[in-house]
C-alpha cells in the first residue's frame, strides 16, 4: 500500500500571536549543529577559530544565511512578483528561500570575518564547510513536513502520495536531498576533514560534493510550477544554478592539490 504524506500542521506552537513553525525550527537545529560541531573543529591545532569565535561566526552567518537566502529566491526564483509586491522581501513567514542565495551570504560573511581576524578566505570556508549539511538536511525535513518540493510520479515502493498535489505516488524528493546533501554529505566532508588538508580542498569537495548530489536529485524533482524546465525537456533552475558550483569545486581541488605538491617539490 502506497503510503499518503501525513497532514502536519507547519505550526509547531503557538504561544498566543506567536506562532512557531516546524521550518523555522528546522533552521535552529542546523544553527545549533554548526555551533556544535565548530566547537568541536576549534579545538584542533590547525583551527583558524577559538570556541569564542564560532560563537561570533554564527551570529554573522546566521544573517547571511538569512538575508542572501531571502533575496535568492526573490531573484532567482520569483523576481518577476518583486515589481508588484516588494514588502514580499521581508515577510519571511510566508516561505520562500533558496540555498544558492543563503551560500551567497554565508560566502560574504566568511570574507568579512576573515579579513576581520586576519586568516585568508579559504582558510576559514575549509573550517565552516563540514558544519553546513546537518543544517542542509533539516532544511529539507522542514520541507517534507509541510509537505512541499515533492517529486515525479513513480511506481517505485518508496513513492508517495502528497495530497497537495494529486492523489500518484511520487518521489519524496525532500528526504532524498536530506540524505544526500545532508546526512551523506556531512559524513565526507567530516571525515575528510579530521586531518589536516590543502587549503581550499575541503571547499572544493563542498561545492562539488553539494552540486552533485543536488544535480541528481533535480532529476527526480519537479520544478516550480511558473518556471518548469529551461532546456531539453528536464534541465531545471536548480540544475543551472548548481553547475557553477561543481565546475569550482573540480577547479578548487585541483588548485589545492597542485599547489600542495609544488610546496613538496
Amino acid at each position: 500500500m502506497t503510503p499518503t504524506h501525513p497532514f502536519i500542521d507547519p505550526v509547531a506552537l503557538s504561544l498566543g500571536p506567536l506562532q512557531i513553525h516546524w521550518y523555522g525550527l528546522m533552521y535552529l537545529l542546523g544553527f545549533a549543529a554548526f555551533w556544535a560541531l565548530g566547537w568541536l573543529r576549534a579545538g584542533q591545532p590547525w583551527s583558524p577559530l577559538n570556541r569564542e569565535q564560532v560563537s561570533d561566526l554564527l551570529f554573522y552567518g546566521v544573517i547571511g544565511v538569512i538575508v542572501g537566502g531571502r533575496l535568492g529566491y526573490v531573484l532567482f526564483y520569483n523576481l518577476d512578483a518583486l515589481a508588484g509586491d516588494p514588502l514580499m522581501l521581508i515577510r519571511l513567514w510566508e516561505g520562500g528561500m533558496s540555498f544558492h542565495g543563503g551560500l551567497i551570504g554565508v560566502l560574504v560573511t566568511c570574507w568579512l570575518y576573515a579579513r576581520k581576524l586576519g586568516c585568508g578566505f579559504l582558510q576559514l570556508t575549509d573550517f565552516v564547510a563540514p558544519l553546513i549539511p546537518i543544517g542542509l538536511g533539516a532544511g529539507r525535513i522542514g520541507n517534507w513536513i509541510n509537505g512541499e518540493l515533492w517529486g515525479k510520479p513513480t511506481d517505485l515502493p518508496w513513492g508517495m502520495i502528497f495530497p497537495a498535489a494529486d492523489l500518484l505516488p511520487r518521489h519524496p524528493t525532500q528526504l532524498y536531498q536530506a540524505a544526500l546533501e545532508g546526512l551523506a554529505l556531512f559524513l565526507i566532508l567530516w571525515f575528510f576533514s579530521r586531518r589536516w588538508r590543502p587549503v581550499g580542498a575541503v571547499s572544493g569537495l563542498f561545492l562539488m560534493g553539494y552540486g552533485v548530489f543536488r544535480f541528481l536529485v533535480e532529476f527526480w524533482r519537479l520544478p516550480d510550477a511558473h518556471i518548469g524546465y529551461l532546456a531539453f525537456g528536464w534541465l531545471t533552475l536548480g540544475q543551472l544554478l548548481t553547475l557553477p558550483m561543481i565546475l569550482a569545486g573540480v577547479i578548487l581541488l585541483a588548485w589545492a592539490r597542485r599547489r600542495e605538491k609544488a610546496r613538496h617539490a
